[in-house]
């Protein structure tokens, strides 16, 4: 056929806090942070961070006079609902959402194991975005 083969590179997410948002994933997941990028021109400024297990990468941006996720008009919106991090096994994301938790972060669902068969929590970000916390598939 003609389709492309394709993946997911990164994901791009819009933030009020870059430096904050970007010492969360480096802190908390242990990923390593490229050097930030700055458009002098613009005041657009990004870091790319990726994880140790490989996969995409999450892309932090910032720009200035950007209206903060939760001072948004709107309760719900369409686009963006989550990302998923797999740490490892059950008691990675058992010890990882008690961690978070203890560094202040909303954990807003508890580990559990979901309908469709994973076992996972949900942590807050400091910008308020969802990270599900995932164990490996077996």
């Amino acid at each position: 056929g003609s389709r492309a083969m394709a993946r997911i590179e990164h994901v791009a997410v819009w933030t009020t806090d870059l430096e904050r948002l970007r010492s969360f994933y480096v802190s908390a997941f242990g990923a390593t942070s490229s050097a930030r990028y700055t458009n002098a021109r613009t005041g657009f400024a990004s870091y790319f961070v990726a994880f140790s297990g490989g996969g995409a990468r999450l892309e932090l941006m910032q720009l200035p006079g950007l209206v903060a996720a939760d001072q948004a008009a709107t309760v719900s919106m369409a686009g963006l609902a989550h990302v998923a991090l797999v740490v490892g096994d059950e008691k990675a994301v058992d010890r990882i959402t008690e961690a978070l938790r203890g560094q202040g972060r909303t954990v807003a669902a508890e580990p559990r194991r979901t309908g469709d068969g994973y076992y996972e929590s949900v942590v807050l970000d400091p910008d308020g975005n969802r990270l599900e916390i995932a164990a490996a598939r077996q």
